[in-house]
């Protein structure tokens, strides 16, 4: 059963910043987590009050959040690896 991908307006904001090649690849990522919220490599992200996974694209990292009940997944942030976690 796939899911419903929603990308908050900060993190579209944030890719709007990203190099322009980097972009498709970010949202190739972004619309495979449809399929599969937990792909090969995504990690879950410890020590935050909040459930936030991620994963990689190069450099970039995607955080999200994953709604198995109503089947969502909200991209909250999107970011080079040094920057995103801070």
């Amino acid at each position: 059963m796939s899911y419903s991908v929603r990308i908050s307006e900060s993190a579209a904001n944030e890719i709007e910043l990203l190099p322009k090649a980097e972009i498709p690849k970010i949202f190739s990522k972004i619309e495979r987590l449809s399929l599969n919220p937990r792909p090969p490599g995504c990690k879950r992200l410890v020590g935050l009050p909040e459930k936030l996974w991620r994963i990689r694209s190069g450099n970039y990292r995607i955080i999200y959040t994953i709604d198995d009940g109503i089947k969502i997944v909200e991209v909250r942030g999107v970011g080079d690896r040094k920057d995103i976690y801070k």
